[in-house]
């Protein structure tokens, strides 16, 4: 089996995102014990999908389970940016067209329980290889060996590879880039993967601002934490104010 090694640029991206993928794991996890294989899609290219799905699997296959990354975006794929091998590997597109067998794509990585299909050669014609019973079959394959199956899917507003992909899963989630889409557009897709049928977790709302002082247009979050505590500023003025009052008493209190 062919090994690929995570980049480390992405390893540390890995590293620093922890947190955030453990609380998504657990909350995936939390939301039903069929939940096994996941499909991971976006409203436009660009927003960080294939990024969640990799940080996804790996905080999987770091908590003891066998995850499988499958890179499903056989249009336009990433993930060759993303792991590096000498290895001559074979792909998705290669088995879904029976030119290989299923067990010739599956690729081992340096990461402990993860276990990688990449999307393999461009093919002219992704959206009937993705509707053919291979697909289906494959995905019934690897649902008796792995604990979870993370799919990278291409992005919903563009093509409808990513509803094709969602109904042989368990459940979808939107990554949408804060501020690149229109309303409008996140609520069309997040319809088309509804009417999969397959149950929809919500959306990941991805590179946020976390420097921004608004958020929307909620309001200001930075003083949150001091809600109803007075600031400096107004205590410094309240002390003025007070000195003037008492200024004022003893005035009076002279002239009387």
């Amino acid at each position: 089996m062919p090994t690929l090694k995570l980049n480390r640029t992405r390893r540390e991206d890995a590293e620093k995102t922890e947190e955030y993928y453990n609380a998504l794991r657990t909350n995936i996890q939390l939301s039903g014990d069929s939940i096994d294989v996941i499909s991971i899609s976006s409203v436009q290219p660009g927003e960080g999908k294939s990024t969640t799905s990799v940080n996804l699997a790996i905080a999987f296959a770091r908590s003891g389970y066998q995850t499988l990354l499958v890179d499903a975006d056989i249009r336009n794929s990433v993930m060759s940016g993303v792991f590096s091998t000498r290895d001559k590997i074979t792909g998705l597109t290669d088995y879904l067209t029976g030119k290989t067998d299923l067990s010739e794509g599956l690729c081992d990585t340096d990461i402990e329980n993860l276990y990688v299909i990449q999307s393999g050669p461009v093919s002219p014609n992704p959206t009937g290889l993705l509707q053919s019973l291979n697909f289906n079959k494959m995905i019934g394959i690897l649902r008796k060996y792995y604990d979870y199956i993370i799919i990278d899917t291409p992005p919903i507003g563009m093509v409808i590879d990513a509803a094709i992909i969602t109904q042989q899963g368990d459940a979808t989630i939107l990554v949408v880039e804060s501020g690149s889409n229109k309303r409008r557009a996140v609520e069309k897709a997040v319809e088309q993967l509804e009417q999969t049928g397959t149950p929809f977790l919500g959306v990941i709302l991805n590179k946020v601002d976390t420097n921004m002082e608004r958020y929307g247009s909620y309001g200001s979050y930075g003083d949150y934490g001091n809600y109803g505590k007075k600031t400096q500023k107004e205590k410094k003025k309240s002390k003025r104010n007070k000195e003037k009052r008492s200024n004022s008493r003893r005035n009076r209190d002279k002239k009387k």
